[in-house]
């Protein structure tokens, strides 16, 4: 909120995919008044609350035991849970690996347990009253991302989701299908501005 208040932004919209989409969740829970819409593009993560599957619950333990095996395996597994069963993993790019990536297993871990401790004020959720956007890729695990949209569902009151029929979590719209994700974004923020203000 700092860096949106340096730049003179009382109120704007606020696109987030993955962890960034759950931090952007935290965000309109604390900071409602400063969004003027909410855009999800898969959510990693979206609050840890009694209405959850058991195959989500299930998929939080999951993640902290891949995170304790060796690189060359964790980040493979970590891939293939986040798709549909069946759907192959996108090829790793071609080269040696980034500097970067050798801090990726422990991003994660640190990732997977902020979600696991953290408490997203989902009353707060729902007292967000502007319209809130949900891209989904249908390739992705359905028992993690599809439930997050169904669960959310049930906590926005002005709530739009989008299935990307051919997409999924590492092959996302807003890389494959930019023009596409670019058009639903403009259609929500137009009738975001539309909306009158609480």
């Amino acid at each position: 909120m700092d860096c949106a208040r340096a730049r003179g932004w009382d109120r704007f919209h606020l696109v987030g995919y993955s962890g960034g989409a759950s931090v952007a969740l935290a965000l309109a829970a604390l900071h409602a008044e400063s969004l003027s819409s909410l855009a999800l593009l898969e959510p990693a993560w979206a609050g840890n609350w009694d209405d959850a599957s058991q195959a989500h619950q299930a998929l939080w333990p999951g993640y902290r035991r891949l995170t304790a095996l060796p690189p060359e395996q964790s980040m493979p597994a970590f891939v293939r849970m986040q798709l549909r069963q069946g759907v192959d993993p996108p090829a790793p790019p071609a080269g040696p690996p980034p500097p970067w990536m050798a801090q990726r297993p422990g991003g994660i871990r640190a990732v997977v347990d902020a979600f696991q401790t953290y408490d997203l004020d989902r009353d707060a959720l729902r007292r967000f009253d502007r319209p809130v956007y949900f891209a989904l890729g249908a390739l992705s695990n359905p028992d993690q991302f599809r439930e997050e949209a169904e669960r959310l569902a049930r906590v926005f009151d002005d709530f739009w989701l989008e299935v990307f029929p051919h997409r999924h979590h590492f092959d996302p719209p807003h890389r494959a299908e930019a023009e596409a994700l670019a058009a639903s974004l403009r259609s929500l923020w137009q009738r975001a501005e539309a909306k009158p203000s609480s």
